[in-house]
């Protein structure tokens, strides 16, 4: 479809969307009444700025279901967040919806190259999170044969890709390098195995990371981008020439702002993701904030696909004053030979001063060759620490970590512990 053709889509769905919500989600009515704002004056995809902002926030002060848009008997599906700061975030699904999701992350799956003649193992989580039952049902909807692994046992998993023949992955960047680590343990050689492609989200993650993934398990990776709050994973994707990630945005509007101005800002300009749910039933979005920071592209992708790109998206931190990506430090950590892909960061607040702790383990090759004394340990720590604090501006303290130290997860990792009280 052409740029033109896509943005008369847009604008018609836009319009269908505003004048659905207006009448069915009480929330929505509201704001628009209080912006004076009609389904009227909303003709164009161009309109979209006379709409309002959703927040995380409007989601969890709605919980459960206020801001469902279909009657209860309508949903097929619920879905939610953790949670562990006030309430779970709720979405409920509807037939369609599921037909929607189905149909995008199939999208995503050719876009990797995946055929009917695959097996694909989804080593995401099922359950409240999206992850594993959003990629089981692409798969499924594609044709290939779907394996769910879920997480859980590593080594079972392993046998089955080796007896199987599994030839796609899906799962998070970090359990893949657990997947690899365990192999390694079992002497389970990179030959017993039939992987090809990976589709690997739900986490930050650099071209560092994908390299040793590839290397490892032998096959190509790809991003996969989701959140479940506008559907779940297959919301964008990369391609053959991964230039970015092709947002499915005859389904999802996306937009870039200036997160304190809010004001749109051009293509190719870094600002926060916003997404608007063109198509959805069950609880369609506007403008919803994503909080999640990256750069949007239009300019044509030799791969054909015409849909704008999204560059990598990243979590940020501010550090006194500083801002400070996950993906910068594990570009560091990744630089050093010495060092795996195994990182935490631990945030404090002493007094009025913000800290920044980065803990890192050693491969273990490098580990058993001498560096079970403390004075290398030292050296390596200081020379980090050096590196960190040219590339973030800030120092922190480093402690290099034995191999197989740091905690483990065969779901979603987390790389970020801000333990900071904030008052």
């Amino acid at each position: 479809m052409s740029p033109n053709e896509r943005r008369a889509l847009q604008g018609k769905r836009l319009h269908k969307l505003v004048e659905y919500v207006y009448h069915n989600v009480p929330f929505y009515r509201s704001k628009l009444q209080e912006m004076d704002v009609t389904p009227d004056d909303i003709n164009t995809i161009d309109d979209i700025v006379k709409l309002p902002f959703t927040t995380k926030k409007d989601l969890r002060d709605n919980y459960p279901f206020g801001l469902q848009a279909v009657p209860q008997s309508e949903i097929i599906r619920v879905h939610a967040s953790s949670g562990t700061t006030g309430n779970p975030t709720i979405v409920g699904y509807t037939r369609k919806d599921v037909g929607v999701w189905s149909e995008c992350m199939s999208r995503s799956l050719t876009a990797f190259g995946v055929t009917r003649d695959d097996i694909f193992s989804v080593g995401y989580g099922y359950g409240l999170f999206t992850g594993g039952l959003g990629a089981h049902y692409g798969v499924e909807h594609l044709g290939a044969a779907v394996l769910p692994a879920s997480t859980g046992s590593t080594e079972k998993h392993i046998r089955l890709l080796c007896d199987l023949g599994v030839t796609g992955l899906a799962c998070t960047p970090s359990y893949a390098l657990h997947l690899a680590e365990t192999m390694e343990k079992l002497g389970v050689g990179r030959d017993r195995i039939k992987l090809r492609v990976g589709a690997f989200g739900a986490e930050p993650w650099t071209e560092n990371m994908r390299k040793e993934i590839q290397e490892r398990l032998g096959l190509k990776g790809y991003n996969l981008y989701g959140l479940s709050e506008i559907m779940g994973p297959g919301v964008s994707y990369e391609c053959e020439c991964q230039n970015g990630s092709h947002i499915a945005d005859d389904h999802f509007y996306p937009e870039i702002i200036n997160p304190d101005t809010l004001e749109p800002q051009p293509y190719g300009t870094s600002g926060e993701l916003v997404f608007t749910t063109l198509t959805k039933q069950g609880m369609p979005l506007l403008r919803y904030r994503t909080r999640d920071l990256c750069t949007l592209f239009d300019e044509p992708c030799p791969c054909g696909r015409t849909s704008v790109r999204m560059g990598r998206s990243d979590d940020m931190l501010i550090i006194r004053g500083i801002n400070v990506f996950p993906s910068q430090v594990e570009s560091v950590v990744l630089s050093m030979p010495e060092c795996a892909p195994r990182y935490l960061l631990v945030v404090e607040r002493t007094g009025n001063l913000d800290t920044l702790t980065v803990q890192v383990e050693m491969r273990q090759e490098y580990f058993a060759q001498g560096f079970d004394t403390f004075e290398p340990i030292f050296k390596l720590e200081r020379e980090l620490a050096a590196k960190l604090k040219s590339v973030l501006s800030i120092s922190a303290k480093v402690e290099i970590k034995q191999p197989g130290t740091l905690e483990r997860s065969e779901g979603k990792s987390r790389f970020v512990l801000d333990k900071r009280v904030l008052k």
